[in-house]
């Protein structure tokens, strides 16, 4: 005989047959699909909450107008989406960054650590946008640079996670470059800040130049955000190069391009520059503008209808024209939107989130762009030129230009 607590061959068959039939209960009542369901319930859950946008912008200083611009631009776009992007509504909380590298680490940390923001917006400065994409490259948070051109953010530090809405310091300064080359220009002094951005469209304005058969005979800097001109405009004139190359944006643009006119060097000798030197300040700047030609991403007669929608939108939201820091931020809410869509809201998913912003044709204002696979836009860079208060297109400069993104491994 077996023993009496030794189930038999019809019991454990028995067993099986009940086991089967709770196991079928269970999923019909659906206590077998808690993974499923927590799943579920995560998305519905950051579906039901605030999509929490750093905004790490310059409020004061040098680049406030910037910084005040591509905030406009992005919530601009927030607000034609009815304030909502993927269902979710969209909470601000911002930083002044002050243009100052030092603090940025500091900043950004207390936007990711302290109030976990989903997505870091940001910034105008080079140096600072480098702090930022080291955080949020190391913390995994997505981050989308509105105007901070630094070759580095699309090239060695490229990452699945980092996108730009701009430009590259490579895409200004190369299109200037090709343009004074085919002008059959052979000689040209360059003066900028001594930083990222400076450095950056000079090398770009370089390879162009010189492979178009140029020289460079002359290269000027001085400390960021020093103003005072004068001792390189001396420089300048001994020099006596056939044209001049800068990059100056915002307060400092408005006083290099006076100085220029006032020490009679405009007369003599043409000055050229990346767009930056004449976006959003020539309101300031007056008569000493007038004439002068620049290279960028945008111009303020596109004649688009997309760039018509945009600029009465602005004009009536905010009592400004826009210029091209409206676009870029309005743009970097545009790339948002269609990484958000792409995964229901969900910004963990950063590689589906990647992949659709990768595959998209981004309808903007200057005019319709893609990302690289480096995540930098690949865009036609305008030539234009100040006639009064507006950068009139004088034509396509340089198309499609794609930034190299040398040493990008992603």
């Amino acid at each position: 005989m077996k023993p009496e607590n030794h189930p038999t061959a019809s019991t454990t068959r028995h067993l099986r047959r009940v086991g089967l039939a709770m196991s079928a209960m269970l999923v019909t009542t659906g206590l077998l699909l808690a993974p499923l369901k927590t799943a579920q319930a995560q998305t519905q859950t950051a579906a039901n909450t605030p999509l929490k946008v750093g905004l790490m912008l310059p409020y004061t200083g040098t680049y406030a107008s910037l910084g005040n611009a591509i905030e406009n631009g992005f919530k601009l776009y927030v607000n034609e989406q009815g304030g909502k992007l993927s269902g979710r509504e969209v909470e601000f909380i911002k930083v002044d960054d002050e243009s100052d590298p030092s603090k940025a680490t500091d900043n950004v940390n207390k936007l990711v650590k302290r109030d976990h923001v989903d997505v870091l917006i940001g910034s105008v400065h080079s140096g600072v946008a480098m702090a930022m994409a080291k955080v949020a490259k190391e913390t995994d948070t997505l981050m989308i640079v509105p105007n901070a051109g630094s070759d580095a953010v699309t090239g060695p530090m490229c990452a699945t996670n980092i996108f730009r809405s701009s430009f590259s310091n490579w895409q200004t300064g190369y299109a200037m470059g090709e343009v004074l080359a085919k002008k059959g220009i052979k000689r040209v002094a360059t003066i900028t800040w001594k930083y990222a951005a400076g450095d950056e469209n000079v090398r770009g304005f370089k390879e162009a130049f010189e492979k178009g058969g140029g020289t460079v005979i002359k290269e000027l800097n001085l400390p960021f955000p020093n103003v005072e001109f004068q001792a390189l405009l001396t420089d300048i004139a001994a020099a006596k190069p056939e044209a001049v190359f800068t990059f100056f944006a915002g307060g400092g643009a408005v006083k290099f391009v006076k100085d220029y006119a006032a020490a009679g060097l405009k007369k003599t000798i043409p000055l050229y520059g990346a767009g930056f030197l004449t976006d959003g300040t020539l309101d300031a700047q007056g008569e000493a503008a007038e004439g002068l030609f620049t290279t960028l991403h945008y111009a303020d007669s596109l004649n688009l209808p997309k760039d018509k929608s945009f600029r009465l939108n602005y004009a009536k939201t905010f009592k400004l024209q826009p210029d091209v820091y409206a676009v870029q931020g309005y743009d970097a809410a545009q790339i948002l939107a269609i990484g958000l869509k792409a995964v229901n809201g969900d910004v963990s998913k950063k590689a589906e989130f990647a992949k659709a912003v990768e595959a998209a044709k981004i309808d903007s204002p200057r005019g319709t762009f893609t990302l690289s696979k480096a995540h930098n836009p690949v865009q036609d860079m305008y030539l234009r030129q100040v006639v009064g208060k507006e950068n009139k297109l004088v034509g396509i400069a340089s198309k499609s230009l794609n930034d190299p993104a040398r040493g990008c491994k992603m």
